[in-house]
Order: C-alpha cells, then sequence, then structure tokens
C-alpha cells in the first residue's frame, strides 16, 4: 500500500486493539455466534423435513 493511501486509513482504538487481543472476549464471540449458526441451520432442516416427508 502506498504512503498516499496509508495516511487514511483509521487506526484503532485502544479498547479495540484491547477487545482484539483479549482471549475471553474472543472465546465468548466466538460461542455466540456459533450458537446463532447453529439455530439457522436447525431452522433450515426443520424446513428441509416439512417439506419433504
Amino acid at each position: 500500500m502506498s504512503d498516499d493511501k496509508l495516511r487514511y486509513v483509521s487506526k484503532p482504538t485502544r479498547f479495540t486493539v484491547f477487545l482484539r487481543t483479549f482471549l475471553p472476549w474472543q472465546a465468548w464471540r466466538f460461542a455466540v455466534i456459533n450458537i446463532k449458526m447453529i439455530g439457522i441451520i436447525r431452522r433450515g432442516h426443520r424446513e428441509m423435513h416439512r417439506h419433504h416427508p
């Protein structure tokens, strides 16, 4: 990336950097996202079984 473009890249705040490197927060976000995905997948499977006996 050129120096000219780097001038316009926003720097993350200290808090953002902290959250990105804090393992308990990362584990929590991982769990929440996976629980949401499981719900979406289950709904999809329920719909599939309802239409194809």
